[in-house]
Order: structure tokens, then sequence, then C-alpha cells
């Protein structure tokens, strides 16, 4: 019998969606993937040159379970410089991806019977890591008057005795929101008033579009600051999902834990990536700002163009690469004699019929939206979202 725990968490959709989608182009067939979470660019060339030395000099070799002194260093100045927070290297902790930091604070926090307060829509990976942490996820219901975002009277109602950890994601994966300063102070003090834990997951920060700004939750006070986990790393800023480097801010007895963890379980992090992080970190940042130009062109073209088309409404994205999709209006309706009964039919038929690929909303917990990453060329978008229409125009 295998374990009972793993035999209960479900299969990663956006995985799901990206396998199907890279299956049938194997098979010559002409998908336009809308799936994936990373960016289309490549790795800036300073970066791969770094890596590339750090092999050349022998860094090949063990590190501190927690990462070098040198990149954890790199990480409290630029906490220092983006987000006003002041840490020591003692109370950073390098993993293997923003993933695995989750991953190592869920596991230092949670106790079994713990609740972790998880608004939603949520990135599809935070409720079954609580699951695997011997938590239990407490799905806290948001309402599209405040752009799907939690409010303190939202999370007010799903608290109680046993509620340990807030997981909070700004900006958004799925949605694209971005939570003002007025909004995360008043979560700020309600979590010090109920001394709950937050995990801030800050993956996207550097992609915030128009007036908005990313604040860290952690920079209110020194009481949130102490209950806050920041989660933080390279993956979506400098095109470096396969590096495999994230990052915590926390407390020194938090991140002492999660260094004890991180030790027994992946030793430590890649010692390349690391060095190749570190030139990331204190290099130039045009790539960052080169990359945020092209995304905020397609975020524009794609929020409108959606928005043209029948039965289909968008959230505006503010911050991250996804466009948040209400399909609504379409369910109960046919498409070539098949009722369309949920966000999964609607993706199934338009995968099936006009080769797109989008993440349905179920497994982020929206059922009737669908999740369109615009990391992708505009040249892949254009021919995208035509065939979506085409799709569209056939729903009666």
């Amino acid at each position: 019998m295998l374990s009972k725990k793993a035999l209960a968490i479900s299969p990663s959709p956006t995985m799901a969606i990206d396998s199907k989608a890279k299956e049938m182009q194997s098979q010559g067939i002409d998908v336009i993937g809308f799936g994936t979470g990373e960016p289309d660019f490549d790795t800036p060339a300073l970066i791969r040159d770094e890596a590339i030395r750090a092999i050349n000099e022998g860094h090949t070799h063990y590190t501190p379970a927690a990462g070098t002194l040198e990149i954890r260093e790199a990480i409290c100045k630029k906490l220092e410089f983006d987000n006003n927070l002041s840490y020591k290297p003692s109370q950073i902790v390098v993993s293997n991806g923003a993933k695995h930091s989750i991953n190592n604070v869920l596991a230092a926090l949670l106790n079994p019977g713990d609740e972790a307060l998880i608004p939603a829509p949520y990135w599809v990976s935070y409720p079954e890591m609580v699951r695997l942490n011997d938590g239990i996820p407490v799905v806290v219901d948001t309402d599209l008057s405040n752009n799907l975002k939690a409010t303190v009277d939202d999370l007010q109602k799903s608290l109680t005795s046993k509620s340990k950890v807030l997981i909070l994601n700004s900006p958004s994966n799925p949605t694209g929101q971005v939570y003002s300063r007025e909004e995360l102070k008043g979560i700020a003090d309600f979590c010090t008033e109920n001394n709950i834990f937050v995990i801030s997951d800050e993956i996207y920060e550097k992609l915030i579009y128009g007036l908005d700004e990313h604040i860290s939750i952690a920079s209110f006070n020194e009481k949130i600051k102490e209950l806050t986990i920041v989660v933080n790393g390279v993956s979506k800023s400098y095109a470096m999902t396969g590096w495999r480097i994230g990052y915590t801010a926390s407390s020194a007895e938090i991140a002492t834990v999660m260094a004890n963890i991180q030790s027994h379980t992946a030793s430590n992090p890649n010692s390349i990536a690391q060095k190749a992080a570190v030139a990331a970190l204190k290099g130039p940042q045009d790539s960052v700002k080169a990359m945020h130009r092209a995304f905020d062109e397609r975020r524009r073209y794609i929020y409108e163009r959606i928005n043209s088309l029948p039965y289909l409404k968008a959230l505006e994205p503010r911050g991250a690469f996804y466009l948040f999709v209400s399909t609504a209006a379409a369910l109960g309706k046919s498409y070539r004699n098949n009722v369309l009964n949920s966000s999964d039919d609607f993706s199934a038929y338009l995968l099936e019929n006009h080769n797109v690929a989008v993440v349905p909303g179920a497994g982020f917990g929206a059922p009737d939206y669908v999740r369109l990453s615009f990391a992708t060329s505009m040249e892949k978008i254009v021919e995208g979202l035509s065939r979506i229409e085409a799709f569209v125009n056939e729903i009666k």
C-alpha cells in the first residue's frame, strides 16, 4: 500500500495541460500554448556567462545547506534596496526554487491539524503542499467586487482557533491582481492580532504594470515582520525557471529550522545556479526592464482582445503574466452539439478542436474561469486569440 497522503495529492493542472499540448506538438499538430507560467525569454547572457565561469573555476561542490554567504548577502542587499527590509544572512535560506522554499516554510510551521488560510483563486500547489505537510487547507472565498482579492472580512469568516498560516500571493497567480498598501496594512493588522504567520509569495514582484506598486507585507512594522516569511526567487524576473533558485527571509528561529530541514532533504541548492543568481541580483537590471516592457505590451493586447469576444470576461492583470478569464456566460451553452458544463469542457474542446491550450480554473479554486499565460510571443498570442475567437463564435 502506497502512502495515503501522497495518493491523495492531485496532479498539477498546469503541468497536465502543458504535457497534453506537448504531446500534440510531438505529433506534428500546431498547438498554441497559453498554459505554462514561465518567461519565453532566454536567461540573460551575463548570468549564463557567470555560470560558465563558476564551472570553469570549480564551484561545483557542496555549499552550506542554506546557501553560500555570498548569495545570502546579495539577497539581503536586494531586500533592503527593493523592499525596505533589513535581514541578516542568517535569516536567509536559499532553496531549489520558490516552490521548494514554500514547502520548507510549511514543514517548519505546521503541526497535524493546523489550518492554512488560502484565498481563492490560488496557485494550484498551495493546498497540496499544505496537505503534504499535515496541515488543513482552508479556502477563503473572495468577491469579484474586490477583483478576487481577500479582504479582512473574508479572512475573518474563515478564522478558527486552528488557523496558523495565511498564504498571500501578490502579484497573484492566477489573477494577476496586486494588493494595495491599504489592503496589505489591514491584513497585517489582522494577522498580528490573531498571531497568524504570513507566507508572502512575492515571486512576481518585478512584473507590476501601470501605477500599481509592490509592497511587502513584512515592511509595515516589526510585529508583522516577525510573523512573515517572505518568499521570492529569480525564476520569473530573470527568466531563470530552470535554474531553480528561490529563497526565504524570516526570523532567525524559523530560518534555522528550515535550513535543518533542507540539509536532510536536499543538502543544498545548486552551487552553479547560486553563482548565477548572485550575478542576476547584483548586475545590471536592463534585461528585467526589457522583459517587463514586452510583457506589458502583450498584457494590454490580450486583455482588450479577449474582452471584445462573446461570452468571455477578463480581469485586467495588474501584475505577473496571466489573464484570468470568466467563461460563466458560455457555460450551459453548446459547442458542436456538446454542452459546456464547466471550464474543463471549455478548455478540452478548445484544445481538441482549435489547438489552443488554456488552463481550466478548477485547480485554482475558480471553476468558472480559465487562465491564459501571456509569457509567449506576440505572434503566438495573436494567432491563439484568433483561434479562440473562432471557437467562441461556434458556441450557441
